[in-house]
């Protein structure tokens, strides 16, 4: 769930980004910031540290990323690190995330399967989903052996869901209420 932080924050990032012609730009280096706080907790408790000094907190950030960030984006880390937000950063390339695609027309789609799909079998279902939609779909594929077999779509916020382990747990329902 996301917070109304997050969302705000999200939201004004986007909106700046979107006035300034930068969308991408700052989608992408969104990633990178959250792949170097997933890499590295410990940086994000860091520059949560309140016995830190808040000057040298967002001298971290400038050291950091100064350089090679778009400077909207390194201010919005400075303010969330100052306000005390860097753990909701993720939340907000969330919602970033969510605006950009709603703007671009892309949906995004998660598939969950037993065993992993070959290259094919990705790219039909892939095809197969962007012409049922009419849109571009992003899709990530994910990995999950207690699944038995078959897969689960999450898109739209609706769950599809074609597992052996999903038809097991009806039929246990099924048995279960059952009166013999």
């Amino acid at each position: 769930m996301m917070t109304e932080t997050a969302k705000k924050y999200g939201g004004s990032l986007y909106e700046l980004a979107s006035e300034e012609n930068q969308t991408d730009l700052v989608l992408d280096q969104l990633g990178t910031v959250l792949s170097l706080m997933k890499e590295n907790p410990q940086y994000v408790k860091l520059l949560s540290e309140p016995s830190i000094s808040k000057d040298d907190r967002i001298k971290l950030l400038d050291e950091a990323f100064g350089a090679d960030m778009w400077p909207y984006l390194l201010n919005f880390l400075k303010l969330m690190c100052e306000k005390g937000y860097m753990a909701e950063v993720k939340g907000c390339a969330k919602e970033y995330r969510r605006l950009y695609n709603e703007a671009h027309g892309i949906v995004e789609a998660t598939v969950t399967s037993a065993v992993a799909l070959t290259d094919a079998q990705k790219n039909a279902l892939h095809d197969k989903l962007e012409r049922m939609k009419g849109k571009k779909v992003d899709m990530t594929c994910y990995v999950n052996p207690a699944l038995i077999g078959g897969i689960r779509l999450d898109m739209d916020g609706k769950r599809y869901d074609g597992t052996a382990k999903e038809r097991i747990d009806a039929l246990n329902s099924i048995i279960k209420d059952t009166v013999v």
